[in-house]
C-alpha cells in the first residue's frame, strides 16, 4: 500500500553516539531531515497512485528516487551505529573476530587499510551523497562504493553506509569531512554489519 511509511525509531538514544555524533545533530537529523524524506515520499506515492498518464508517472519518477533514497538510506544508517565502547557505552566501534573481519583482511590487507580506502573514497564524493562497504553478489567479494544524492545502494548488498551530507556532521565537524569519517568508526555498528555479511553471503536481502 503507498504512502504509509513511517519513520524509524532509533534503537538508542539521541545522545547516546556523543562525544563522536552530538545529541543536536541527531535529533536535526532524525526528527527533522529523515522525516521529511518519509513525509514527502508518502506523498510522492500518493500521487503516483493516482496517476492517469505515463507522463504523470515518469513526472514522479525523481521524487520518488530521491525521497525513497533518503528513506531507505536513512532507515539503514541508524542501525549501522551504535554507543561507543571506546566510552563504555556499547559496542560501537569493536570489530570481533569472525567472517567480517576476515574478509576485510583479506581483501583490504586489515581493518585499519578498509578504514583508510574506504574515508579516501567517501571524502571525495563531489556534493552530498553516501560512501558505502557492501557485498558484490555475483562474486560475494567485499567492495566500496559511493553513491551520490540520496540514491540508495542497488548494486551491491549495504554492509555499512555513512552519511556525508553536510547535515550529518557540519554542526560538529563544520566542513572537515575528514574528521567526521575519522570520529564515526567509533561508533559503527560492527555486530549489524556482521549480520548484515552473513545475511549477504546467503542470499538474503534487508533494510
Amino acid at each position: 500500500m503507498s504512502g504509509t511509511h513511517t519513520l524509524p525509531d532509533l534503537p538508542y538514544a539521541y545522545d547516546a553516539l556523543e562525544p563522536y555524533i552530538s545529541r543536536q545533530i541527531m535529533e536535526l537529523h532524525h526528527k527533522k531531515h529523515h522525516q521529511t524524506y518519509v513525509n514527502a515520499l508518502n506523498a510522492a506515492e500518493q500521487a503516483y497512485a493516482k496517476a492517469a498518464t505515463p507522463r504523470e508517472r515518469i513526472a514522479l519518477q525523481a521524487a520518488l528516487k530521491f525521497n525513497g533514497g533518503g528513506h531507505i538510506n536513512h532507515s539503514l544508517f541508524w542501525k549501522n551505529l551504535a554507543p561507543a565502547h571506546s566510552e563504555g557505552k556499547g559496542a560501537g566501534g569493536a570489530l570481533a573476530a569472525g567472517p567480517l573481519k576476515d574478509a576485510l583482511d583479506a581483501t583490504f590487507g586489515s581493518v585499519d587499510a578498509f578504514k583508510k580506502e574506504f574515508n579516501a573514497a567517501t571524502a571525495g564524493i563531489q556534493g552530498s551523497g553516501w560512501g558505502w562497504l557492501g557485498l558484490n553478489p555475483g562474486s560475494k567479494r567485499l567492495e566500496i562504493v559511493t553513491t551520490s544524492n540520496q540514491d540508495p545502494l542497488i548494486t551491491h548488498i549495504p554492509i555499512i553506509g555513512v552519511d556525508i551530507w553536510e547535515h550529518a556532521f557540519y554542526l560538529q565537524y563544520l566542513n572537515v569531512k575528514v574528521d567526521y569519517l575519522n570520529a564515526i568508526w567509533n561508533v559503527v555498528n560492527w555486530d549489524e554489519a556482521e549480520k548484515r555479511y552473513q545475511e549477504g553471503l546467503a542470499g538474503k536481502v534487508r533494510l
